[in-house]
């Protein structure tokens, strides 16, 4: 039976929610504080990574952001603040950081990896889209030191043995992959199974195809208020009106742990702030690449090149701090030692704030606490590629469908313990 679903979030999950939940014969509104041109579905890398088996709640992490937590130029940066929710956060992070629990993680991690990347494939043969960027040139681990090498060989073993694609490259093997720049690695870790898009193209095609099959879209509204009663959300209060409906999925980014504490719920929840520079130049990079020592990623997207990295925990913001920004362009010049990112390219780089949970995986499923509420939040660095596959698990989930997997360890109301 068609069900009246409101949406609140318009980032990747929340579209691709809003894309299969359509497709069951559902009216969906999807409603977003933005305008939905800017934040994490656009700042992205890009990538669609069953390789990262690897979640970021692993041993090491938080002793690692404590060493960098006065450095705000770190790749790991937590600013340190008097803020409760992010204590705790953080020590739900410490206690789920544990090797037994990221074994346990790794082949759940794996699965929704793949399945969301035949999901972008499905999307894109559909043709509801149109044409996009969608490619599988792997993704380069690019490393200078032995250290990197042993850490990324124990994780490329681990995923060569769950049948990923995975190779290892020497410096000859590099350049014949990429000989249009000279790159500055002793070798590399090619995980064959990864692809890549561009998300500035992806996201106004995915709200153009939802438009046109009759989803609507409220941007610029801010929800104020969720009321309920008899263990049901009734009425969703926004900054410009009222909405009623049947079901409500919570896909609101970063945002969704405050918009949880409006119906008394604590989802423990963290902005991690990443950065983007563009280059919209040629630099003759043609296959995505993490430069492990800089901990940034690089990936050729259409009519640009992305520079990305960073993970700054720094409270719910949009501050574009130089040095972090510098950090990307100098991580870059230390492996692409011809190749320079200009001042001007540096002062348009843009964030984004990504949804971190205390055990690195998504809160995928339906509250305990209420009959009506679906979670789609919680995805850290794995958000846009996750985004067909959190939408496809919450459609089936809203239609009481056998999951196209189990979804047990996302449950929203999972302890860390």
């Amino acid at each position: 039976m068609a069900k009246n679903i409101v949406i609140i979030g318009g980032g990747i999950v929340g579209l691709s929610a809003a894309y299969f939940l359509q497709k069951e014969g559902h009216q969906i509104t999807v409603i977003d504080k933005s305008d939905i041109t800017a934040g994490a579905s656009f700042v992205n890398a890009g990538y669609i990574t069953p390789s990262h088996i690897i979640p970021m709640a692993s041993p090491g992490k938080i002793s690692q952001g404590i060493k960098w937590m006065f450095n705000s130029s770190s790749p790991f940066y937590m600013k340190p603040r008097w803020d409760m929710d992010f204590f705790k956060w953080s020590w739900y992070f410490h206690k789920s950081s544990t090797d037994a629990k990221v074994e346990k993680a790794i082949p759940v991690i794996k699965e929704i990896n793949l399945l969301s990347f035949d999901l972008f494939r499905q999307m894109k043969a559909s043709g509801d889209l149109g044409d996009f960027q969608l490619e599988k040139k792997g993704l380069l681990m690019l490393y200078q030191t032995q250290k990197s090498y042993d850490h990324e060989m124990q994780v490329a073993k681990r995923a060569d043995f769950l049948g990923l694609e995975v190779k290892e490259l020497n410096k000859e093997d590099i350049a014949k992959l990429e000989p249009n720049i000279k790159i500055n690695a002793e070798g590399a870790i090619h995980y064959e199974c990864d692809g890549h898009t561009t998300p500035t193209e992806v996201m106004p095609k995915l709200m153009q195809y939802l438009t046109s099959v009759g989803v609507v879209i409220k941007k610029n509204e801010e929800v104020t208020d969720i009321t309920s009663s008899n263990q049901k959300i009734t009425t969703i209060k926004t900054s410009k009106a009222s909405y009623n409906a049947d079901e409500v999925v919570l896909a609101a980014g970063s945002w969704s742990g405050k918009l949880s504490k409006k119906l008394k719920l604590n989802l423990s929840l963290q902005a991690g702030k990443g950065y983007r520079i563009n280059v919209e130049r040629p630099t003759g990079i043609t296959i995505p690449a993490i430069l492990m020592e800089s901990s940034m990623a690089v990936t050729p997207m259409q009519g640009f090149t992305r520079f990305a990295g960073t993970m700054e925990f720094s409270g719910i913001n949009n501050i574009v701090r130089k040095e972090r920004v510098n950090a990307i362009a100098n991580g870059a010049k230390r492996f692409y030692s011809e190749f320079e990112i200009t001042q001007e390219e540096r002062e348009a780089a843009k964030t984004g704030l990504r949804p971190v949970s205390p055990d690195g995986l998504p809160y995928i499923g339906k509250s305990g606490s209420f009959d009506n509420l679906t979670f789609a939040t919680g995805h850290a660095m794995m958000g846009w590629s996750l985004g067909p596959a959190t939408g496809k698990l919450v459609a089936e989930i809203i239609d009481g469908k056998k999951t196209s997997m189990d979804i047990s360890a996302f449950h929203p109301d999972r302890k860390f313990r």
